[in-house]
């Protein structure tokens, strides 16, 4: 199963454990778009942690989601919105069908997307003067003892990528500097090779989260790089973490990072 599918194992784990985004960000992201009364699509919906708050502001939502369970658990959490239709397959087999849209958004889900047809399909998608939005929440664990001792047993049980494999002091300035300068999935030169879209804007927020050790195990379990393990794998190395946490307090303190990309089609 490849790595974008396998979080509908766990969708109700996803669901309660992943934070979610930034009100200031869907703010920004909305009135970046102007919509205009304009429908949005939302490209690997998930299970709805970035659905929930476009809908609240009154956003009419196509969302777009390649796993049946995850949708499931999706059209429940929207279930009191009219304005969202839950689309079930993958991005690059969807079709606007004619209609262009205002605004294009992917809420930590643009890196599954197919990167030879993805430029091309936003671009298919969006009405003239759209906007296209891309956002990711990395985390960054704010106790450096805490973070040696995890990535003790994270290197023991050969897990990288994990939220705690970065201290949040490693983060840059800049959106997209996830430690050590831009991350590679950053897609604004992507976006500037393209040539169709113009605007280009990067902005970060920033809040202080803490997990209690079982909500912590919940999020790391919701994540690829644990959901692809053997399962006798996956249960040592999140009870090795679970052990870790317990002997610093019972939790982590992590700085939540919500790196927001926008672009418009000119």
């Amino acid at each position: 199963m490849a790595r974008s599918r396998v979080f509908g194992e766990v969708a109700e784990v996803y669901d309660a454990a992943r934070p979610g985004y930034a009100r200031e960000l869907v703010a920004e992201v909305l009135a970046y778009a102007a919509l205009g009364g304009r429908a949005a699509v939302e490209i690997g919906a998930g299970t709805g942690k970035a659905t929930a708050a476009f809908a609240e502001a009154g956003t009419e939502l196509v969302c777009i989601e390649p796993d049946p369970r995850m949708a499931q658990v999706l059209r429940r959490n929207t279930a009191h919105r009219p304005g969202v239709r839950v689309h079930v397959g993958a991005f690059e087999d969807w079709r606007p069908a004619g209609r262009g849209f205002g605004l294009v958004f992917a809420a930590t889900s643009w890196h599954w997307t197919d990167p030879q047809r993805r430029w091309d399909l936003v671009h298919e998608a969006l009405a003239p003067g759209g906007a296209l939005a891309l956002f990711w929440n990395p985390q960054g664990v704010r106790d450096a003892d805490l973070h040696s001792a995890l990535s003790e047993v994270d290197a023991r049980h050969g897990i990288t990528g994990a939220p705690h494999g970065r201290t949040a002091s490693a983060f840059g300035e800049v959106p997209g500097d996830w430690g050590g300068g831009p991350s590679a999935g950053w897609p604004q030169d992507e976006c500037r090779r393209d040539g169709r879209f113009t605007g280009l804007r990067s902005v970060r927020y920033r809040q202080d989260l803490y997990y209690d050790t079982a909500r912590y195990l919940g999020c790391l379990a919701s994540l690829s790089a644990y959901r692809v393990l053997p399962a006798d794998r996956r249960e040592q190395v999140l009870a090795a973490t679970g052990r870790v946490l317990d002997a610093h307090g019972g939790g982590i303190p992590m700085t939540l990072f919500s790196d927001l990309f926008l672009a418009r089609v000119g």
